[in-house]
């Protein structure tokens, strides 16, 4: 059996709930409190438009007056007629309040809204829609948009760090391709496509649990195998086949592109690696340290993804200006960088395009990169 409708509002949980919201004793509310406390909830709760256009309408029917609760007393017709809905979008808009505990419906016993005064003609009572628990909630409101905040910001980390990763494993792929293509590379080019399918674009709200993990660990293991075949799995650089003095360096047979001499000339090859390890800490980042020119070349190439240069920029500084002098510069560059995020300035935007200009200055000569080095090295020694 089924009971007749009164024709009156039904009954629901969360305006039952909702009256257990009180103002402090002897708080006053004005407007603008409560203007800027329904800003926050449309904020925390993702208030749809309607919703916030009839939310927006009933504090400002807030007339400031001397009670206990916010009571507002707005018609439908008056919201129609400010909000430009139909009178279904209000109902409808007035029925998501009531569920999100934002308003607590106070009926008359004609459904009447309006409001009770005593003989002087003052405000004693209404019946509409009570407000309290809007204002009453306003602490609330602030620690969701902290934490969703907090979520925003550490969800962009998380999408620029797998940037990064992806960048350098189709780096570390490039290289492996174009120096060792003999080395297998069938597995990381198959988990690349395997992540790249599973990544949301930016504008998702989560990522897959795990999703970042699975990303560092591809990206640890391309370059571990460019690493594997860049020495052979032994700490020189290349197995010498051959006796040679004790003093003749892992790097025989290996030949760097000449420099011409001027201005923009670097340091001999046994200075050179020591000056950028003195001038640029960010050198740390790779996985072994830097002994001799080679490792130069190699560092300046694995870096060169982490300032979100894309591989034409490396191509075109090798062909500009050498291998060594290339991979200096995107040494120098992404310090100047790490420099300037840890400063807080942000004076470089675009780490990549800074680079290409760095490139194309020192071919003019308009740059010393010797110089630049031993100013580096001179700050951090103060």
């Amino acid at each position: 059996m089924q009971l007749a409708s009164s024709g009156g509002r039904r009954l629901r949980h969360a305006a039952l709930a909702a009256r257990k919201f009180a103002l402090e004793a002897g708080r006053a509310v004005t407007r603008k409190e409560l203007s800027a406390s329904a800003r926050e909830a449309e904020k925390a709760l993702g208030l749809s438009a309607p919703q916030r256009l009839v939310l927006s309408q009933l504090v400002a029917c807030w007339g400031e007056q001397e009670m206990d609760r916010l009571l507002v007393w707005p018609s439908n017709q008056r919201l129609m007629s400010t909000t430009g809905l139909s009178e279904r979008a209000v109902r409808n808009a007035v029925r998501a309040l009531i569920e999100c505990q934002l308003v607590i419906p106070k009926d008359s016993s004609n459904g009447k809204r309006y409001a009770v005064r005593d003989a002087a003609g003052t405000i004693v009572d209404a019946f509409g829609f009570d407000l309290t628990p809007l204002y009453a909630r306003r602490g609330e409101w602030t620690a969701v948009i902290a934490e969703q905040k907090r979520l925003k910001e550490h969800l962009k980390r998380s999408f620029d760090e797998i940037t990064i990763c992806r960048r350098a494993v189709e780096e570390a792929l490039s290289a492996l391709a174009q120096y060792h293509p003999a080395v297998n590379r069938g597995q990381i080019e198959s988990s690349l496509a395997t992540l790249k399918a599973r990544t949301p674009r930016r504008s998702g709200s989560t990522l897959p649990e795990g999703l970042l993990k699975a990303w560092k660990e591809v990206r640890q293991l391309a370059e571990e195998a460019f690493y594997q075949a860049g020495c052979g799995g032994t700490e020189c650089r290349q197995i010498e086949t051959e006796k040679g003095l004790p003093s003749e360096t892992c790097d025989k047979g290996i030949r760097v592109d000449a420099q011409p001499a001027g201005r923009n000339q670097l340091p001999s090859r046994p200075l050179l690696p020591t000056l950028i390890s003195e001038a640029c800490p960010v050198v740390s980042h790779c996985s072994h340290p830097i002994r001799d020119i080679v490792d130069v070349v190699a560092a300046g190439r694995f870096l060169r993804a982490s300032l979100a240069a894309h591989s034409s920029a490396w191509d075109e500084a090798v062909e500009e200006i050498g291998a060594v002098q290339a991979a200096t510069a995107a040494i120098y560059v992404l310090q100047l960088y790490d420099d300037d995020v840890s400063s807080g300035r942000n004076r470089i935007r675009n780490a990549g395009g800074y680079f290409r200009s760095i490139v194309r200055m020192i071919k003019a000569g308009r740059i010393d990169l010797e110089a630049e080095l031993l100013t580096l090295r001179r700050r951090r020694m103060v």
